[in-house]
C-alpha cells in the first residue's frame, strides 16, 4: 500500500519548534507524492499477492519512519516508545489514534526492505523539489570525501581467527542438536587463551608459537565444518539449508582468514588491504587510511554539497580509490542530476591534477576551485584571486556538513549489519539532514 487517504483521528501538530518542522517536511513527503510510491515497490518485492492478508504499513509510513529514526538516532525498541508515547511522531508518520502502533520487529522489518538505490531516487525527487521552490538549483557545488566506519572492533589476524572458531563451534552446535551430528570436537575456549596470550605476548618467537597453535585450531574446526556440511546436504527443510548455508558463508571466511594469517604471520609477507578480511561479520568493509592517520575500517563516501545547505550527491566508494579519480565521476553525476554542469565547483585538495582542470573545464564548469594548487594557476582555475578566495571559503563549509551529518544523524558509524544496509544507512542519514534543511529553509 503507498498511503492510506482517510487516516483515523490523527491529532493537530502542538505549537513547538521541531513540531513545525516535522509539519514542514510531511507537507514536503505530501507533495511529492511518487517518493512514497517507490518505497512501496521495496516493501510488495517477492510478495506474491499484495491483496491479501493483513495491510501492513504504507509506503509513506515506512519512510517517515526511517526518516524519524535518523532524526532521533534511536534503536527500534526507542523508536516504538516514541510513536506510543508522542503524539508528534504518530500524526507524522500517518499512525492515526485509534490505529495500533506497529511492533519493534515490524517496524525493523519494513525498513530494512527499502533498498539503498529507492532511497537515491527519493533523494533526487527532494532535489526537484528543492528547484523548484528556488532553494538549490546545483550551479554552485563542493566536493569532499570521508569515512564511515563499519560496526566492527578493530581487526587482528588472532581476534578473527578466534572470531571464526567460536562461529563455526555454535553452528556445529546446531547441526548436533537438530540433526545429530557429533564428529566434532570445540575448540573455542582454547583459541579464547591463544588469542589473549598473543595480545599479551611481547615477544616474537614467543608469539608465533602461539598463532601456530590457533592455527592448528582454527583449521580442525574448519574441517569439522566441512564434514557437518557435507552430513547435512541431504536433510530436508529450511532449518537445515539454513545451517549449510551458514558453514558454507563463515567456513569460506576463514579459510582467507587463516591464509592471510599464515602468509602475514609465519611467512612474513606483506598481504596487500585488497585480498585481506578484517570482519566476519561485516567482510565487506574496506581498509581506510588518510593522509597517514589512523587506519579506519568502512567504506569512502564522496558527498557533494550545494550553496543550500543540502547533500546534492553520495557515492559510497568500493576500495580506497584516490580522489583524483572521482573528481570528474562527481562532476559528472551532477549533470544526471541537473541536465548541466554546475557552474562553480570547489573541491578539496585531492582531487587536484592538471587532467582533472582540464577535463572539468571542457565538462561545462567555468571555475573550478581545488583547495590546494599542487602546481596548478589560479587563473587557470577561476581566473582571478577573488573568486578563487571566494570558492575556498566557500569549500570550507562542506567540513561543517559532513560534521553535521556524522554529529547529528550518525553518519560516522554504521550500526546497520549487511553491505546492503549499510548502503541503506547512509542515504537515510542523507534524507533525513536534507529534509530537516529544507523545513529550516521554508520556516527561515
Amino acid at each position: 500500500m503507498r498511503r492510506r487517504e482517510q487516516l483515523p483521528l490523527l491529532p493537530a501538530w502542538i505549537d513547538h519548534p521541531h513540531a513545525r518542522e516535522l509539519e514542514v517536511i510531511s507537507r514536503i513527503l505530501d507533495e511529492e507524492s511518487e517518493v512514497a510510491k517507490l518505497v512501496e515497490q521495496d516493501l510488495l518485492r517477492g510478495v506474491k499477492n499484495p491483496h491479501t492478508g493483513s495491510a501492513g504499513m504504507s509506503g509513506d509510513q515506512v519512510l517517515r519512519v526511517l526518516v524519524m529514526k535518523q532524526m532521533r538516532r534511536c534503536s527500534y525498541a526507542d523508536l516504538h516508545f516514541h510513536l506510543m508515547d508522542s503524539s508528534s511522531y504518530r500524526t507524522f508518520c500517518r499512525i492515526g489514534a485509534l490505529e495500533e502502533v506497529p511492533s519493534r520487529s515490524a517496524l525493523a522489518e519494513n525498513v530494512k526492505k527499502v533498498r539503498p538505490e529507492t532511497l537515491e531516487q527519493v533523494h533526487r525527487c527532494l532535489l526537484g523539489w528543492a528547484q523548484r521552490a528556488g532553494i538549490e538549483d546545483g550551479r554552485k557545488v563542493r566536493i569532499d570525501s570521508t569515512n564511515v566506519e563499519t560496526n566492527i572492533h578493530a581487526p587482528s589476524d588472532s581476534t578473527l581467527l578466534y572470531d571464526g572458531v567460536r562461529v563455526l563451534s555454535r553452528l556445529l552446535e546446531r547441526a548436533k542438536e537438530g540433526w545429530g551430528f557429533g564428529a566434532w570436537r570445540d575448540h573455542t575456549r582454547q583459541a579464547k587463551r591463544r588469542m589473549r596470550a598473543i595480545a599479551d605476548s611481547r615477544k616474537a618467537e614467543e608469539r608465533t608459537h602461539l598463532y601456530e597453535d590457533l592455527l592448528e585450531a582454527s583449521r580442525r574446526t574448519l574441517g569439522y565444518a566441512a564434514a557437518a556440511r557435507a552430513a547435512l546436504q541431504d536433510e530436508p527443510g529450511k532449518a537445515a539449508e539454513w545451517v549449510r548455508r551458514q558453514l558454507e558463508h563463515f567456513g569460506g571466511l576463514m579459510r582467507k582468514v587463516i591464509d592471510q594469517t599464515e602468509r602475514r604471520v609465519l611467512q612474513g609477507e606483506s598481504v596487500p588491504a585488497e585480498e585481506k578480511v578484517v570482519s566476519l561479520f561485516e567482510p565487506h568493509t574496506d581498509i581506510l587510511i588518510k593522509d597517514r592517520r589512523e587506519t579506519q575500517y568502512g567504506h569512502k563516501v564522496n558527498l557533494t554539497g550545494g550553496a543550500s545547505g543540502l547533500v546534492l550527491d553520495c557515492v559510497i566508494e568500493a576500495g580506497n580509490p584516490a580522489d583524483s579519480t572521482r573528481c570528474l565521476p562527481m562532476l559528472r553525476r551532477q549533470q544526471e542530476i541537473y541536465g548541466r554542469a554546475p557552474r562553480q565547483a570547489a573541491l578539496d585538495g585531492g582531487y587536484a591534477s592538471k587532467e582533472n582542470l582540464r577535463e572539468a573545464k571542457l565538462e561545462g564548469v567555468q571555475h573550478v576551485c581545488f583547495s590546494k594548487k599542487r602546481g596548478l594557476q589560479v587563473e587557470e582555475m577561476t581566473g582571478s584571486q577573488r573568486i578563487y578566495r571566494a570558492l575556498q571559503r566557500f569549500r570550507a563549509g562542506i567540513e561543517g556538513g559532513i560534521s553535521y551529518l556524522k554529529r547529528v544523524f550518525g553518519l560516522g558509524r554504521c550500526t546497520w549489519r549487511g553491505e546492503l544496509s549499510f548502503g541503506s544507512y547512509v542515504w537515510s542519514t542523507v534524507l533525513a539532514a536534507n529534509l530537516l534543511t529544507l523545513a529550516r529553509h521554508i520556516l527561515g
